[in-house]
């Protein structure tokens, strides 16, 4: 078994992040973990070496979900919340999700490759054309999940997402289109009441179940708008909860 120790901040106290390792690699992470006095990083030189300053020495106070491991940081950091209008990304970040229902984030970004090998980079033109041969092929892809329902989903999904390209130009016009272009701000999630699906959420996922995408609940496109901008729900003490609003347009609502 081997340890890690991560330091983070959450509303100005300091805590330290224990990871433990097992021996096929997985990470359990314990959020009640040590408190530290506050003090600025600079000062924790009495830990002598043992934490790491989580993103290579700058210290930043992050959303605590991210602390699991190195990868999920690196996904909250570059990718989580960034406004997002690339459709090939879109129907990535959308497939992850579908993928993930009844597993977990982490599962997602720590096999994040497997997919992409699995789904040509998630190039939702060829995956549109796959046959009963890919299936298999996926099937027998080694650290796949082997869900054939699953698999034949994310197929389905690509011509369902090439009908909405067809009418709408892009993937991404039409998703942002439900935000009117605008990343929204909802004041009551940074009291700490950030739900698992809400009104727009729910309005999303009829009209994609109406298109025929599946395995597209109100939950799992409520995780896909954080995931692409359209829902800024990084927590405000978070160095992302600016940084993803530069350039785009916002409205802040209740909720």
């Amino acid at each position: 078994m081997e340890e890690k120790l991560i330091i983070f901040s959450l509303e100005g106290i300091v805590y330290l992040l224990k990871i433990d390792y097992n021996n096929s690699g997985k990470s359990k992470c314990i959020f009640e973990i040590v408190y530290l006095q506050k003090m600025p990083y600079h000062n924790m030189n009495a830990l002598n070496g043992q934490v790491t300053a989580v993103g290579g020495g700058a210290y930043m106070e992050r959303c605590v979900w991210c602390m699991c491991n190195e990868q999920m940081i690196k996904y909250h950091d570059e990718e989580w919340g960034v406004p997002l209008h690339d459709d090939r990304k879109q129907f990535e970040f959308l497939m992850l999700e579908a993928m993930q229902c009844g597993l977990n984030w982490n599962m997602m970004i720590r096999k994040r490759e497997i997919f992409r090998e699995c789904f040509d980079g998630f190039d939702y033109e060829k995956v549109a054309a796959y046959t009963e041969e890919d299936i298999r092929r996926i099937m027998e892809t080694e650290g796949m999940i082997r869900s054939r329902r699953k698999i034949e989903a994310v197929i389905h999904n690509a011509r369902c997402f090439l009908k909405v390209r067809e009418e709408c130009g892009s993937f991404s016009d039409y998703l942002w289109g439900f935000s009117k272009g605008k990343m929204i701000l909802y004041m009551g999630h940074q009291k700490g009441a950030i739900p698992a699906k809400n009104a727009l959420s729910d309005t999303v996922s009829r009209d994609l179940k109406k298109r025929g995408f599946k395995y597209l609940g109100s939950v799992t496109v409520y995780a896909h708008l954080q995931a692409c901008g359209i829902i800024n729900d990084h927590t405000e003490g978070c160095f992302r909860y600016q940084e993803v609003m530069e350039g785009i347009q916002t409205v802040r609502k209740r909720g």
